[in-house]
């Protein structure tokens, strides 16, 4: 194996096993449980991700990046209003996954970059999800990128929850989307 598919290997392991243990014990979790969990040295890990913010911005990098793609993915689909669910249960699951909505920390520019392209693809997903009629008329792009941590936040607030039971909470927001007996909304 090359020495650049090897980099990319240990990299993409760092991340897993970062989000596995981030899950489990919090982003306070040392570095040497994530070393340890992807099979590899402190160094490694300090090679890739010089600080464990480094390491955070790379995860949240990963994920928008991501959410990016099957946003634009999904714009094409000839069910606008499907392809909108299929993308808010993806990035519901992403969130349930691990949640990093906590971090206020300036992730950098690169992150800010991917975020501003994560917020044009899931705006034109909106845009052609209500030229269909599958959205309220008043529905936007920010809408819909703020809704998309509703069901994963209303659900830490029952104790003992189902795994699943975001899914519940996801399919009353997107009913809400509808334009079936929709009410205009407040000013943005």
């Amino acid at each position: 194996m090359s020495p650049r598919a090897d980099a990319a290997r240990n990299r993409s392991s760092l991340l897993s096993a970062a989000v596995e243990v981030f899950a489990e014990q919090g982003v306070d979790a040392p570095v040497a449980e994530i070393a340890h969990r992807a099979g590899l040295g402190k160094g490694t890990v300090f090679r890739h991700f010089p600080t464990k913010d480094d390491l955070i911005a790379a995860i949240v990098l990963d994920r928008v990046t991501r959410l990016t793609e099957l946003a634009s993915e999904l714009a094409g689909a000839a069910d606008a209003g499907a392809a909108l669910l299929e993308f808010m249960r993806y990035a519901a699951r992403q969130r349930q996954q691990l949640d990093l909505s906590f971090l206020s920390a300036d992730l950098g520019v690169e992150v800010g970059e991917a975020q501003l392209r994560m917020s044009l693809a899931i705006t034109a997903l909106v845009d052609r999800a209500r030229a269909q009629g599958a959205l309220r008329p008043d529905v936007t792009g920010t809408d819909v990128m703020l809704l998309m941590c509703v069901p994963n936040d209303v659900v830490k607030h029952v104790p003992d929850a189902r795994p699943d039971l975001w899914e519940r909470y996801l399919a009353i927001l997107f009913d809400g989307l509808r334009p079936e007996g929709a009410r205009p909304l407040p000013p943005f």
